[in-house]
């Protein structure tokens, strides 16, 4: 019987997902002089579901990897107004945030990684990864197989075949996203505000990313999509109830012909998988995405782990760090969303948001990195 042939050559340091996490993991590697293998499943640029909502945390770590969004066109965002049905509350955010669609994003890092060194194999498929003797096998649809030492998960919320992430707090949402072109005094009205809005079964955003395009994201139980029968329904339900939002839509066009969607989204989980592999972004935490900390947890949890795998540090060390500085946030964010997704939940928000007018300023603070966490751009190691 012939044994297994051994692989020509062992990567280094292999990186599966070429998100903004998977990005940031390559680009601070290689700054540190290691040698990295990126693998994009994606041949180009492209849309993800994603609220694409960028807090001052996120800003700061983009500026970090020499990404400037404001310079990509990104919208800024100064307030946030909830609605429900026809009655409405706005607040000022208590940091200053920006919006810029995912495929400009993703694009613009992924390019970033590129050009500091970092060999990126775009529409590269990763269909399994088992650990082999020394060094993890990494099967690719339609090429040989990669082997590599250290291999960092970064593939975004689809999750890698026998890789499956399990949160028992709040995973029965199916997302939705889609690209609509307002009237000219809808997207006037919309300037400088993210409208998240609640509906029967869910939540969703509306705000403007580059080029004054409106970005549309929402969440919603798949029992409620079922009873519904789909997309079409569902929207119909949603503006039918709520005049605010209505307004915004109408007269405008959607951008595709049918919305990107996604399930299941395991809101609450927290990394810490029995494993041997570094896990960064929605394959580290996943936190609901009303709270508008998704990017900045995806883009810290790369840095901490690069950081922490640079440091000598093992993955159990990371993994108790990260709890220790998420979940609090994680909790409470994902007890708010599974409550508002329910009819009690949803009347109660509205009616606790006008009596307690700070009550969403402390919410987004609630919810964010502690400020002490966060890590500045590290010298580049040799």
């Amino acid at each position: 019987m012939m044994a297994n042939p051994r692989p020509r050559g062992i990567i280094d340091n292999l990186v599966i997902g070429g998100g903004p996490a998977g990005s940031m993991v390559a680009m601070r590697l290689t700054d540190a002089g290691r040698k990295v293998v990126l693998l994009e499943k994606e041949p180009g640029a492209h849309h993800k579901v994603c609220g694409e909502f960028l807090s001052h945390e996120s800003v700061d770590y983009l500026h970090q990897a020499g990404v400037n969004p404001s310079k990509l066109g990104a919208a800024v965002i100064h307030s946030v107004r909830l609605s429900t049905n026809c009655k409405f509350v706005e607040a000022a955010l208590p940091f200053p945030a920006l919006s810029l669609s995912r495929r400009v994003l993703d694009a613009a890092l992924l390019s970033a990684a590129e050009e500091k060194g970092c060999d990126v194999r775009r529409g590269a498929y990763v269909e399994s990864l088992t650990f082999q003797g020394d060094s993890w096998r990494v099967g690719l649809r339609g090429s040989e197989p990669l082997y590599a030492r250290t291999v960092f998960l970064a593939n975004g919320k689809h999750d890698l075949h026998g890789w499956n992430r399990i949160s028992r707090r709040q995973s029965d949402l199916v997302g939705f996203k889609l690209h609509w072109q307002l009237d000219q005094a809808s997207t006037e009205a919309l300037r400088g505000l993210i409208e998240l809005f609640l509906f029967r079964g869910g939540y969703g955003g509306l705000s403007l990313v580059e080029g004054d395009v409106a970005n549309l994201c929402l969440v919603v139980q798949r029992l409620r999509l079922q009873e519904l029968g789909g997309w079409t329904n569902l929207l119909a339900a949603i503006l039918g109830k709520n005049r605010h939002l209505q307004q915004y839509l109408q007269g405008a066009f959607p951008l595709w012909q049918r919305p990107l969607a996604i399930s299941p989204i395991p809101y609450g989980y927290l990394a810490g998988r029995p494993c041997n592999v570094w896990c960064g972004g929605d394959q580290a935490a996943v936190i609901p995405s009303f709270t508008g900390d998704g990017m900045s947890i995806v883009l810290h949890s790369a840095a901490l782990a690069t950081q922490m795998y640079l440091a000598g540090n093992s993955i159990d060390e990371y993994n108790n760090r990260l709890h220790a500085q998420l979940s609090r946030a994680i909790s409470l964010a994902t007890l708010l969303s599974r409550t508002m997704v329910t009819d009690i939940g949803r009347n109660l928000a509205s009616l606790g948001l006008i009596l307690v007018p700070n009550a969403m300023q402390w919410i987004a603070a609630s919810t964010r990195i502690p400020e002490h966490a966060l890590l500045t751009n590290p010298a580049p190691l040799k």
